[in-house]
């Protein structure tokens, strides 16, 4: 939330990008939610030749169109903000940045513009089996257009398969493959995209299950909840593991992050991880001797083995990767956040002394300069820090946020599984209470989602690529003011499209679908 007008550039770009980013991803996920779904039920169609299959295809295909119109319209302005609101980052590693987002927009962005013309317009002009090819294309291009996102964002997490030249102050890409496929890469992607198919799926089952409150298109509901439900369940438990995978990679690569999502100042061996828990209003920093977290309720030992795999491992906590001291995994010692910061700076006066030796032509300053680079370039982005305080990330925020998505993660994993033996051994058309609680859980996915991206952007910071470059040095020279202006420009404009497209939803999903599908049972 923007307290003033005051608030500093970098505050406020950081903002302005928030806010497109968070805009955006109301719509991907739902795209490639709604894409497994009509994958699957057009091969039903081809499979039994039942035309009621076609027009369920068609009803929810009519309303994936609708949301990857206005998706694509956020995400072009999301990319141009690297460009004006973040040039230096952009300059800085915009040669490693740059590929996947270039492959993206190449291969699969083009691969699902083609192939979706074919599907909204094809029906009956190519045959069943080509237009179903071109269906599931389109899907795919939507998933690839994700992978190649995620890859750079994964990248900026876990910064891999590069080298820092000094000729050109710029990061350069030397290990594609280490880039394309780094752990963190595929991890990321497998749990942001099966993540999306519950959106996906918890859209379809609201709205099936808004027609059979309705009493109305009851052939079509139901049959949409059984995939739905199942396509749900089947994603949830995956999800559930990928985030499992997820927060031991944290734990390796963004300690700090994993710190800031359990509220944990104080590391030890064997530590729980809280369930449930409030953290302490009165907590300030990270040496205060102020109790962090009120009231918490733990799983034994679990935080350690998620960070280690052994149930009594240690688990840094905040003050100590802060003051460093203990024990790294590889048998050394942490350094201090201190130690950090001298080191990063004698690169960055490394990095301005080679420059002047090459201008000054002196090739023994040059190799002398380039030898202290190299030594210290594990800790450049630490030059740029100020206050060791910078370095904690919102500890409430991140706290709260992880216990949100992983809350709702569970109770999706409850309700499609629920559903799935109301729907085979009960009859659905009759429990209303179900049938609310579907309709009711359509926002709770996107709140879960977006908690998600809180977690992973928010806990990160200061950084914009981990260890390398703060969110400080990153922004681009402008006017705060010209930043505060377009911030409510997009505000106001993102705004209209997202009624604007709920509205156009609504109406199509009042009109409901057609030929059988409209029918009830």
């Amino acid at each position: 939330m923007i307290e003033s007008i005051d608030t500093s550039l970098v505050d406020w770009s950081r903002a302005q990008f928030a806010l497109t980013a968070i805009y955006h991803w109301l719509f991907v996920p739902l795209t490639l939610g709604l894409a497994i779904i009509m994958g699957i039920t057009e091969s039903l169609y081809v499979k039994t030749g039942k035309e009621f299959w076609k027009y369920t295809t068609k009803f929810w295909m009519k309303l994936f169109g609708i949301n990857f119109a206005v998706g694509v319209a956020t995400g072009l302005i999301l990319e141009f903000e690297f460009g004006t609101n973040w040039s230096n980052y952009s300059w800085f590693v915009g040669d490693i940045f740059g590929a996947p987002l270039a492959i993206e927009a190449i291969v699969a962005f083009f691969l699902e513009a083609t192939f979706i013309a074919v599907m909204f317009f094809g029906w009956n002009k190519v045959s069943k089996r080509f237009h179903l090819t071109a269906t599931w294309l389109t899907g795919i291009g939507a998933t690839l257009s994700a992978w190649w996102i995620l890859v750079a964002n994964a990248w900026m997490q876990y910064p891999v398969g590069m080298v820092f030249n000094p000729e050109t102050v710029r990061n350069e890409m030397d290990n594609f493959i280490a880039v394309a496929f780094s752990p963190v890469a595929v991890m990321k992607f497998f749990h942001t995209v099966l993540s999306s198919w519950i959106i996906g799926a918890v859209f379809v089952i609201g709205i099936s299950c808004w027609y059979l409150i309705k009493k109305r298109n009851q052939k079509m509901a139901l049959a949409s909840i059984k995939v739905a439900a199942f396509v749900g369940l089947c994603a949830s438990l995956i999800t559930a593991w990928t985030g499992d995978q997820s927060g031991y990679q944290a734990a390796k690569t963004q300690p700090m992050k994993l710190a800031a999502m359990e509220g944990l100042y104080e590391g030890g061996y064997g530590l729980g991880l809280t369930v449930i828990g409030f953290v302490n209003p009165d907590k300030k920093t990270y040496d205060d001797g102020v109790k962090p977290i009120l009231y918490e309720i733990k799983i034994p030992k679990y935080l350690s083995f998620l960070a280690t795999r052994e149930a009594n491992g240690y688990v840094p906590g905040i003050r100590n990767l802060i003051e460093g001291g203990y024990p790294l995994p590889d048998g050394g010692i942490a350094l201090s956040a201190e130690e950090k910061i001298a080191s990063g700076k004698k690169a960055i006066a490394a990095l301005d002394a080679f420059r002047q030796a090459q201008k000054d032509g002196n090739k023994e300053a040059e190799t002398k300069a380039r030898k202290m680079l190299q030594d210290n370039m594990a800790h450049f982005g630490y030059g740029y820090i100020q206050d060791v305080n910078q370095l904690i990330p919102n500890v409430p925020l991140n706290f709260y946020a992880f216990r949100i998505m992983v809350g709702l993660g569970f109770y999706f994993i409850l309700l499609f599984a629920v559903l799935l033996f109301l729907i085979y051994k009960k009859d659905l058309t009759r429990i209303k209470w179900i049938q609310w609680l579907c309709l009711l859980s359509i926002p709770l996915a996107y709140i879960a989602s977006q908690a998600g991206w809180v977690v992973t952007e928010t806990g990160r910071q200061p950084w914009a690529i981990q260890n390398m470059l703060p969110t400080n040095a990153a922004v681009s020279r402008l006017q705060t003011s010209s930043v505060q202006l377009t911030f409510f420009l997009f505000l106001i404009l993102f705004t209209i499209l997202l009624i604007a497209e709920i509205n156009i939803m609504l109406k199509a999903i009042k009109k409901g679908p057609e030929g059988e599908a409209s029918t009830n049972i």
